[in-house]
């Protein structure tokens, strides 16, 4: 049968695709590990790499036995924090994947309320896209995310937070009367600005806009709100802003929200987690103290 210690070199190797940055990561001499994935080989009668001058390809086969391997490794660390967290709460390392449409709003109210509650927590923060944070939360590099609901991914467990409404951003010195609905023909002679591809918020956009294509939509390879929000004030478009981000937004000035009609588009921000993980009331802990460190508009919805 495999060992943890091949089944960790393996995944290290599937990681850095080379054989010495792998050895380097796992404190071991290239030949000792280049050892051990052949054993690992030898014990499943399978190829699992194909083995190149610089770098290495996994085969069909490698590629499924990577996957068992991320879950097999995820479970065991699970095993040694339920061991180390059954007594305390929130006690030693978390590492948490966060989406960048919701880091820099609900990050600097949390922070030092984590840090004066919980000291003995070691907090590891991750800023990246739901499809990456999901993969890494998968393999077991990341313990929780804090995402935009829902996740339609197989043993991942969540905790809704809050709603989060949209508001439509425009110049402020755009005139605009009446209720606002999110139809195609609110942008019939604007240009709607969003995040570029791979964000969540945009797709939600889309949806809120009933738009999937549109020849006035508009990216320019902005990866943050802070970027389309500067767009909008200086008369490029129009955007839509969640509730969460306008205590930090709506500081840059020249730009006019606007709410739209009953029932207002939201997105709901919760926590995912891998059902196995132990932590599910660390988890909750943790949610309960974002909802209460949430910014007022978002928590309170005003």
């Amino acid at each position: 049968m495999p060992t943890l210690r091949q089944l960790r070199y393996f995944d290290a190797l599937v990681r850095f695709r080379h054989f010495g940055a792998a050895a380097d990561h796992c404190a071991v001499t290239q030949p000792a590990l280049s050892t051990q994935i052949q054993d690992l080989e030898k014990k499943l009668g399978v190829e699992l790499v194909e083995r190149r001058h610089k770098s290495i390809e996994l085969t069909p086969a490698g590629r499924e036995v990577a996957a068992r391997a991320a879950r097999i490794l995820a479970e065991v660390r699970d095993l040694g924090e339920f061991a180390r967290h059954h007594a305390a709460p929130l006690y030693g390392r978390l590492h948490l994947g966060v989406i960048p449409s919701i880091a820099p709003y609900l990050l600097p109210p949390l922070l030092p309320s984590l840090r004066a509650r919980y000291p003995s927590l070691e907090l590891n923060i991750r800023e990246t896209q739901t499809h990456t944070l999901l993969a890494e939360l998968a393999d077991g590099r990341l313990d929780l995310l804090l995402i935009a609901l829902p996740v339609e991914q197989a043993d991942v467990e969540t905790l809704a937070l809050f709603e989060d409404r949209f508001l439509l951003a425009m110049p402020s010195d755009r005139p605009l009367h009446g209720a606002v609905e999110a139809t195609p023909e609110l942008l019939k002679n604007d240009r709607l600005l969003l995040l570029e591809e791979g964000h969540c918020l945009r797709d939600q956009a889309l949806s809120v806009c009933q738009l999937r294509q549109a020849d006035a939509i508009d990216t320019f390879g902005a990866s943050s709100l802070s970027t389309i929000v500067q767009m909008v004030a200086n008369g490029l478009g129009l955007t839509l802003l969640p509730e969460l981000s306008l205590d930090v937004e709506m500081k840059q000035g020249n730009i006019r929200l606007m709410r739209f009609a009953e029932p207002q588009p939201s997105r709901t921000v919760g926590l995912a987690w891998r059902t196995t993980s132990p932590r599910s009331h660390d988890f909750e802990a943790l949610g309960a103290l974002i909802r209460e460190t949430a910014p007022n508009a978002a928590r309170l919805g005003v």
